[in-house]
């Protein structure tokens, strides 16, 4: 399982990132300030940090020196928005910058990329019933193949990576169309009923009132 240590001095923040990526399918250790952190690299290996800037005993930049030379990726979580602040972040080696406040799914999507890039994802994925391969982008059920379209094999995945959690559908349409969402929900209502009935999940993924969808397992 692939382990992310969340070092954030904000304790209903630091919470609130952790029971997502929870839900996720990460492992997650919290620490509330740098000298913690860095006992907590020197006891156990992590996969991505999630880092913030002002931090009690030892600041998130300071704290960059000494996760450097472990080649462990970091993505900044901080309320310092400036373009002078982001390069610095940047400059001392971090792969992402992120300021608050932010959307957990726009931090889920930046986790997910950021361990794409460095091969740490699970290429496996297994949620009830259903197994996904990212490699060869196959869907089964046991020994039988489920065939999905590219946009609903797209829809399966964000839902599996995001699980528990109540997606927007313009949240939805932009991260699959890639495009603004005008206010038609057809597009995304159609291909999500074509998507779950394929896979068996109408019970699932579920219809949140003025809102969108969730998978629930």
């Amino acid at each position: 399982m692939t382990k992310i240590l969340v070092v954030e001095d904000e304790t209903a923040i630091s919470n609130l990132i952790a029971v997502n990526l929870r839900k996720a399918g990460y492992q997650v250790t919290c620490v509330y300030d740098g000298m913690a952190a860095a006992d907590a690299l020197d006891e156990a290996l992590y996969d991505l940090i999630l880092l913030d800037v002002m931090l009690p005993r030892v600041d998130g930049y300071e704290l960059m020196s000494y996760i450097t030379p472990l080649e462990i990726p970091v993505i900044f979580l901080t309320a310092k928005a400036s373009v002078s602040d982001r390069v610095k972040g940047l400059r001392l080696g971090a792969d992402d910058y992120l300021t608050k406040p932010f959307e957990i799914i726009e931090l889920l999507a930046r986790v997910e990329t950021v361990l794409r890039r460095y091969h740490k994802t699970e290429s496996i994925l297994t949620v009830e019933d259903l197994t996904i391969d990212t490699g060869s982008r196959t869907v089964r059920r046991g020994e039988k193949a489920i065939n999905l379209t590219k946009k609903e094999y797209e829809l399966l995945l964000l839902f599996v990576r995001n699980k528990n959690i109540a997606l927007y559908r313009e949240t939805i349409y932009e991260r699959i169309w890639g495009g603004e969402y005008m206010g038609d929900s057809r597009t995304v209502d159609l291909h999500v009923q074509r998507m779950r009935k394929k896979i068996g999940w109408e019970q699932k993924i579920v219809t949140v009132y003025k809102v969108g969808y969730r998978l629930e397992v």
